[in-house]
């Protein structure tokens, strides 16, 4: 099931939404009803989610 990230606040600002199985998470753009859908393994999502978490660096 596809979830809207927290930060969206409805104003037409940057969005994703998230989908999570057992092995994947796919990311795409919630203002395009077609876009494409990014693919992630389990390990390197939650690795980002972990950074983003923590205030990892931003490069």
């Amino acid at each position: 099931m596809w979830f809207t990230s927290s930060y969206s606040n409805g104003a037409g600002g940057e969005c994703v939404e998230c989908a999570l199985t057992d092995e994947s998470a796919f990311v795409r753009d919630s203002k395009v009803a077609k876009s494409h859908v990014v693919a992630v393994g389990r390990d390197a999502w939650r690795s980002f989610v972990q950074t983003v978490q923590h205030g990892g660096a931003t490069s």
